[in-house]
This record gives structure tokens, sequence and C-alpha cells, in this order.
């Protein structure tokens, strides 16, 4: 039995006539009543009683175009699931990034995704630095954004976007605020905000200021660029940090930004888990994410003047 001897079958039942079937199949009445009778040979039924041109359908064809009906109902079924898996329907996709990208960044390149693939169902995880690279690193989310110091995170898969250099912020009408660019011979002596001990932006500002000589006492730490730009503002000391924590924070905190050379390049990009190659959702998620970023990144870098 081939599928043009159901197809003949169901279209006869549908139609009520051969040359009906034959028109709506685009073939010969005969091939149709020769499909037919193959059909009857290979199952062993009488389908049709046939009245000179007329054909009336047996309670054997009645029966038998039930099961023809279900079978071709889940080759429908199986369609629609193609067209699904085709256009994304039945996926999932698991994305993380830390708490201020999670919440900005990463939730608008999800937003952007999900109105291009609404089948999609997203979900969105924020933890720490070192809880990202863990869930990317073993598979547990498909993609992370993140940001980069230096040397590249080892256990996932990066792909860079855009780089951006870190800038120094000061409590307002700090006497340093009165320079457009800062070099570390403007720290020496500041009491300094700093990341905790073995951060990467930690490990890269030492680097520089160690490389100069500047005496720089820690007033304190603190991971989260909130925590930073608090203790800035209340006057604790001064900090170099990402500069979009720091203009989110310009906004409800009273805190000055300036350029700070030489440059510290932080780069933002998107992570995946190693030895994978991405899948239509992760690539197409990945396209949104990038859109995102380049769109809101790229206002960030303050200008040679000062003024912001």
């Amino acid at each position: 039995m081939s599928f043009r001897h159901v197809e003949a079958f169901r279209t006869v039942m549908l139609a009520g006539s051969m040359t009906e079937a034959a028109r709506r199949l685009h073939t010969s009445q005969p091939q149709v009543s020769r499909l037919i009778a193959q059909l009857e040979a290979i199952t062993g039924l009488m389908l049709f009683d046939r009245h000179g041109s007329r054909l009336s359908p047996t309670v054997e064809a009645e029966r038998f175009h039930h099961e023809v009906e279900r079978a071709c109902v889940g080759l429908a079924s199986l369609e629609a699931a193609a067209a699904d898996i085709r256009l994304f329907g039945a996926g999932r996709l698991s994305v993380a990034a830390m708490p201020r990208l999670a919440g900005g960044l990463l939730a608008r390149s999800v937003a952007r995704f999900k109105h291009e693939n609404p089948g999609v169902m997203v979900s969105l995880h924020a933890g720490d630095e070192g809880t990202v690279y863990k869930w990317i690193a073993e598979g547990s989310c498909d993609a992370g954004l993140t940001m980069l110091y230096g040397a590249e995170q080892p256990g996932v898969q990066a792909e860079p976007v855009l780089s951006l250099d870190c800038v120094a912020v000061l409590p307002r009408g700090h006497r340093l605020a009165r320079q457009a660019v800062l070099g570390p011979a403007d720290l020496d002596g500041e009491p300094f905000i700093a990341s905790p001990v073995g951060n990467p932006l930690r490990v890269q500002i030492d680097a520089v200021l160690d490389t100069a000589g500047i005496r720089r006492p820690v007033a304190a730490e603190a991971g989260l660029g909130s925590a930073v730009c608090a203790l800035v503002a209340a006057g604790l000391g001064i900090s170099l940090m990402n500069p979009l924590a720091a203009y989110e924070e310009a906004k409800v905190s009273p805190i000055e930004i300036r350029r700070f050379a030489p440059a510290l390049p932080v780069v933002f990009a998107l992570v995946f888990p190693p030895l994978r190659p991405p899948g239509r959702l992760v690539a197409a998620f990945s396209a949104c994410a990038r859109a995102v970023l380049l769109s809101e990144l790229a206002v960030l870098q303050p200008d040679p003047a000062g003024s912001r």
C-alpha cells in the first residue's frame, strides 16, 4: 500500500465520484480507478459498490476511511510540529547574566527576541559572576551576557560585542572633577573604593596603578557597581569602574564621571557553553542581543570634554 493508494481512496470518499476525485488530484479518472482497484486487492476489502457510473462506499470502506482520517490527523500534527520547530514555536531558551545586566540589557534583548519569536519560552536567570559562568560552562544556560576584563574567562565560549573603557567616578564637587581626563598620578594618595581582591577589574586596575607607583589607600571594597557608587557618593573615596554601571548610577547618585587614561577596557560579550555549536534559537537570540548592546552601549563612552 502506498500513499498514492490512500490519497486516491480518501479523495474518492470526500468527492463522491471517481471523476471529481480525478479532477481534485489533477489526474485521469482511469488512473484513480486503477488505484482504487489495486487498494482493494491489497487490503482484500470491497470498498465500493458500483452501480453503472455511480459508486457507493461499503461498510468496510466507511470503517477504513475512519482509520485513514485518523492517520491524516496524525500526519497533520507532524506537519504542525515541523512548522513550530521551524518557527521556534516548540523551543525553550535559558539565558543568564549578573543582576545589572540581567535587569537591563539582557531583559531588553529577551524582549526583542520574544517580539520576533513569540512562541519561544525564555527563562532569564541572574547570579553573581562566578555563578553565571558556572551555569554557562555546565550547559545549564544556553547563553549569557557578561563583561570581560583582560583575559578571557576559561570554560566558556566568548563572543565579544563591544569594548568600552572604564571611567573614574568621584563625589560631586570633588576637586579632580575640574579635569576632563584623569590619570594614575591624579589618584596618588586618594582614598579608593576597590573591587574585591581577585576580581578581574581589581587585577587590571592594580597592574596599571602599581606600574605607575601610585599609592591608593583602600577605603572600602564592594563588588556591585551600585554599592561602589553609593560609597563614592558618600565621600568615602573615588573609584574606577565600567561605564554602564557608572552612568546608570549617576542618574540617582551625586557622583561625577570622568575619562581615565591609560584605557582600562571592558568587553561586553555573549558567552556560550563550550564545545556546543549554537542552534537556531541561540543564533537568533545572539543577533537580537548584539543589536541591543550595540545600540545602547555606544553612547556610554564619555565625551572628550568631560561634559557628562
